[in-house]
């Protein structure tokens, strides 16, 4: 993969371009990972795909310094400016074959709001544990309103309060087990709650409506994959299920014996033949 730099205001978007196909597979990582989380399908689908992957802000190699919002429009600017055509001519303005979006977890809340922004641009969508499919109450309480972001920001700043209240709801079960073990893992490091608050409140802008984009999947008949793990805890298949309700016949749902971790080199051949059949 090459790698390039985006100028966006005060910041720079760090990106990967790999591949030499004439068709764009636009990679979309996951909270906390970054481009390199797609380094490996590149062999795979070289051949057949131009891959572009993005560091989004406060991952990876991008250096943002424009505050705690990263604005959905700048992202469709900076991917029509980069992505490259099939002669080479880096402006994707007049790129005419339509783009694939690979997204995995939070990247692909990112994708599924792309195809409400640009939805002639995109004929397919392969989304692996996708957030987005949902809007849990605590991450909307936390990103969507000024209380609770404040709330949010106090929580990550004095978590002693919260780990007194996430203990009681253990002993009495009313959290299972595997959201326990996750929201410790993000609030026990000083480090972690910290890029938990910086990188939760910078992307709160990407926030796809999902009514519209069925009508946009069954108006432009793009096609769609949902890859769960069955173990997983935190993104729940049952999500999916219910999206792709009325419109099953573009929208296809595999379950994989797995927990969240569906970006892997073990699922290489279930990731290229999604993308390419």
């Amino acid at each position: 993969m090459h790698h390039g730099y985006y100028p966006l205001n005060n910041s720079t978007i760090h990106y990967s371009l790999g591949g030499s196909g004439s068709r764009l597979l636009i990679c979309l990582h996951g909270y906390g990972e970054s481009a390199a989380s797609f380094d490996f399908i590149e062999t795979a689908l070289g051949n057949h795909f131009t891959l572009l992957a993005i560091d989004f802000p406060f991952h990876g190699d991008t250096e943002w310094k424009d505050g705690l919002y990263f604005e959905p429009r700048d992202l469709v600017e900076m991917l029509l400016t980069i992505a490259p055509r099939p002669d080479g001519v880096a402006d994707a303005r007049s790129h005419t074959p339509p783009w694939t979006l690979l997204g995995y977890s939070m990247g692909g809340r990112i994708a599924l709001h792309l195809l409400e922004l640009i939805p002639d641009r995109i004929d397919r969508l392969v989304l692996l544990a996708p957030d987005g499919l949902t809007m849990n109450p605590w991450y909307w309480l936390a990103t969507q309103t000024v209380a609770g972001n404040r709330l949010f920001r106090f929580t990550m700043d004095h978590p002693q309060w919260f780990f007194t209240l996430l203990r009681a709801a253990n002993r009495l079960k009313w959290v299972n087990p595997g959201i326990y073990k996750f929201t410790h893992r993000y609030v026990d490091d000083d480090r972690v709650r910290h890029e938990l608050y910086t990188r939760w409140t910078t992307m709160r802008g990407f926030r796809p409506r999902l009514a519209t984009i069925r009508n946009i999947i069954l108006a432009q008949k793009i096609t769609v994959f949902l890859f769960y793990g069955r173990y997983d805890r935190i993104i729940l298949a049952k999500r999916g299920e219910r999206f792709r309700h009325g419109i099953e016949a573009q929208c296809h749902l595999r379950l994989l014996p797995m927990g969240h971790q569906l970006l892997q080199p073990g699922n290489l051949d279930m990731i290229v033949t999604a993308v390419t059949s």
